[in-house]
């Protein structure tokens, strides 16, 4: 990593190489996320419907977010803190908002990769100890709470999160999650250890690793039974879903969080570029691999889970026939999956009230395939569950929880980048300190503040940090982002900063963007979610082993308290907005007012002061 001199005479590291730059950015923006949240999101809004919403706001949102943030970021050559003050001092509090944001994202973003640890360290385990359920305490039989749902649920609940039957209810730190929260900090501290020096290195690694693990799933995937019954339903169009508009609300939402816009790490990455570089083929070329990865992801996940549905279908049906060929005494092998059916109408037609009595369980396949998961559902209990009935389950464990590690721990570089350079820009720590010290005392206090995620309620704090944390901040962070640049610094000087970095003038379809149609759409999407969310108290689903339709969770509403935390989740972090513009007008209004009054009319002196700030005002 070499050394560059901007034209403010300040020493700014800079990138090896270009590939080096777009694979951080790439691994910042491609994220858990795009593995276990969209595929979720194309299989409740109708499969393919989906993606027409989704690439509109690709094109209108998400698109012309990102430029803007690497144009002004490699502009300017600062961080989200030095680029807002350079717009206008009154825009100062939205840099702050974005490190903020950013370090409450990295607490309970780290805490899922120490979860993925976890799993990692026992996909070693032959058989896997999600796949059995283990003796009760008097060794007479099964542990009951895992008879009731079942080994996936219980090894996730209970043996990981040794979860607590609601948020109130505290219950104490889990040593296992916090070595491995620990040692999930102590990676990401290793990787960052000398900043974008040693953070240009590992993305070598923690960004294409991925690609090879989903290829490597893909063609797996695609060999498995079931897996076209899982492909179908994830592309099938229900085109009368998009009449939804909360499809439309979080396709906007999606496409705009996928990104990791507003976040500030993408403006820091990018300062860090050339003055004279082509940013907008960077920012089409990690938007449009973002969203390819999202579609790609999709193709083995389903695969997969089709494979899971069929197999439960599969036992389901061999259930049924051994019921009836027990109480009909008909010959073994002679009702099998494939005529099942014809069997099943027959002995209905000819024994009808016998065969009522029976109370077979009704298999359909479309039930096993509706039955749907995101996040941690996703990754720790259905792929889990599906890797299980998978030859070799133990190889596929430890593949996908590397490569949801290396998803995490990409997207952390970006978090950590948001924050550390904020802070050296606000003179917080002396500049005295070297980076290792301060990556290090950074890392320690968010471990430190990410042990309550360890407790028995940590995974319902999870998420709630994750639902409202990355929700209205960046929303409001986003659109102040615009206003700053285009209506504040100005579409003019804008559009030539662009030109001179690229050589050419940003289009009509940039433009419309900047001035209209992103702000517009980010408007609407922000009231849109308030009223949404406005409409009902948020509630959490609990894991409770007392509830009487145990093992379903209990949903309940959040205690006013931890609704209180949440609207400060939402609010906090963007104080920072009104606040430092109100603060620097006041000061700025004061220093005026004594400047007049300290002028003496005697003075040649104060005539001279008068007149250069005349002229300062006119120019």
């Amino acid at each position: 990593m070499g050394k560059s001199q901007d034209s403010q005479v300040e020493e700014r590291p800079k990138w090896d190489n270009k590939v080096q730059y777009l694979l951080t950015c790439i691994g910042f923006a491609v994220g858990i996320g795009n593995v276990w949240r969209f595929p979720y999101l194309c299989q409740i809004y109708g499969g393919g419907a989906f993606l027409i919403p989704y690439l509109i706001a690709l094109v209108f949102e998400g698109l012309p977010l990102l430029y803007l943030e690497l144009a002004i970021g490699q502009r300017l050559r600062k961080s989200s803190i030095g680029v807002w003050n350079s717009i206008s001092p009154l825009l100062g509090g939205v840099g702050i908002a974005s490190m903020i944001v950013s370090f409450l994202v990295a607490m309970f973003y780290n805490t899922i990769l120490a979860w993925v640890l976890w799993y990692f360290f026992h996909s070693f385990q032959e058989p896997l100890p999600w796949s059995y359920c283990p003796l009760n305490e008097n060794m007479t039989g099964f542990n009951e709470e895992c008879e009731k749902s079942t080994p996936v649920n219980y090894f996730w609940y209970r043996k990981t999160l040794n979860i607590t039957p609601n948020i109130e209810t505290s219950g104490s730190l889990q040593w296992w999650l916090v070595v491995c929260l620990a040692s999930a900090w102590s990676i990401v501290y290793i990787c960052f250890i000398k900043g974008i020096d040693s953070v240009g290195k590992a993305v070598y690694v923690t960004t294409t690793f991925p690609y090879l693990v989903l290829t490597i799933f893909l063609v797996r995937g695609l060999t498995l039974p079931g897996a076209t019954d899982g492909l179908a339903y994830l592309f099938t169009p229900d085109w009368e879903i998009l009449k939804n508009p909360q499809v439309w609300l979080d396709a906007a939402t999606q496409i705009f969080f996928s990104l990791s816009v507003a976040f500030g790490g993408l403006i820091s990455f990018s300062s860090y570029n050339s003055e004279r570089n082509d940013c907008e083929r960077d920012a089409i070329l990690v938007g449009v691999i973002n969203s390819a990865t999202s579609l790609y992801g999709s193709i083995p996940i389903f695969s997969i889970l089709g494979f899971k549905a069929r197999s439960a279908y599969n036992s389901c049906l061999e259930r049924n026939i051994l019921t009836l060929t027990n109480h009909f005494e008909i010959s073994d092998q002679n009702v099998t999956l494939e005529n099942y059916y014809h069997w099943y109408n027959h002995l209905n037609q000819k024994f009808p009230v016998e065969f009522q009595n029976l109370n077979l369980k009704e298999c359909d396949l479309q039930t096993f395939l509706d039955q749907s998961a995101s996040g941690t559902g996703l990754a720790f209990i259905v792929f889990t569950e599906a890797v299980i009935e998978m030859p070799g389950s133990q190889v596929w464990a430890v593949l996908f929880f590397v490569m949801l590690f290396s998803l995490g721990l990409s997207s952390m570089f970006g978090n950590l980048e948001g924050v550390i350079t904020p802070i050296k820009e606000l003179h917080l720590v002396p500049k005295s300190i070297p980076n290792e010290i301060l990556s290090g005392i950074l890392c320690l206090i968010s471990f430190g503040v990410a042990l309550i995620f360890s407790l028995g309620s940590g995974n319902y704090w999870v998420e709630v940090f994750n639902g409202y944390v990355g929700s209205v901040p960046l929303l409001v962070i986003a659109f102040f982002q615009i206003i700053g640049v285009i209506y504040i610094r100005g579409m003019k000087t804008f559009s030539d900063d662009i030109y001179f970095m690229t050589g050419r003038r940003p289009n009509i379809y940039w433009k419309a963007c900047w001035l209209v149609i992103s702000p517009l759409m980010l408007l609407v999407v922000l009231v849109a979610y308030v009223i949404v969310q406005a409409q009902k108290h948020p509630t959490y689903p609990t894991w409770n082993p007392s509830y009487e339709l145990f093992p379903q969770t209990e949903v309940k509403n959040y205690p006013d308290w931890v609704f209180a935390i949440i609207i400060l989740l939402c609010t906090v972090p963007v104080l920072s907005i009104p606040l430092v513009a109100l603060v620097r007008l006041i000061r700025s209004r004061v220093g005026r007012s004594s400047t007049a009054a300290n002028l003496n009319p005697y003075e040649n002196g104060s005539f001279e002061i008068e007149e250069r700030e005349e002229r300062n005002s006119k120019a």
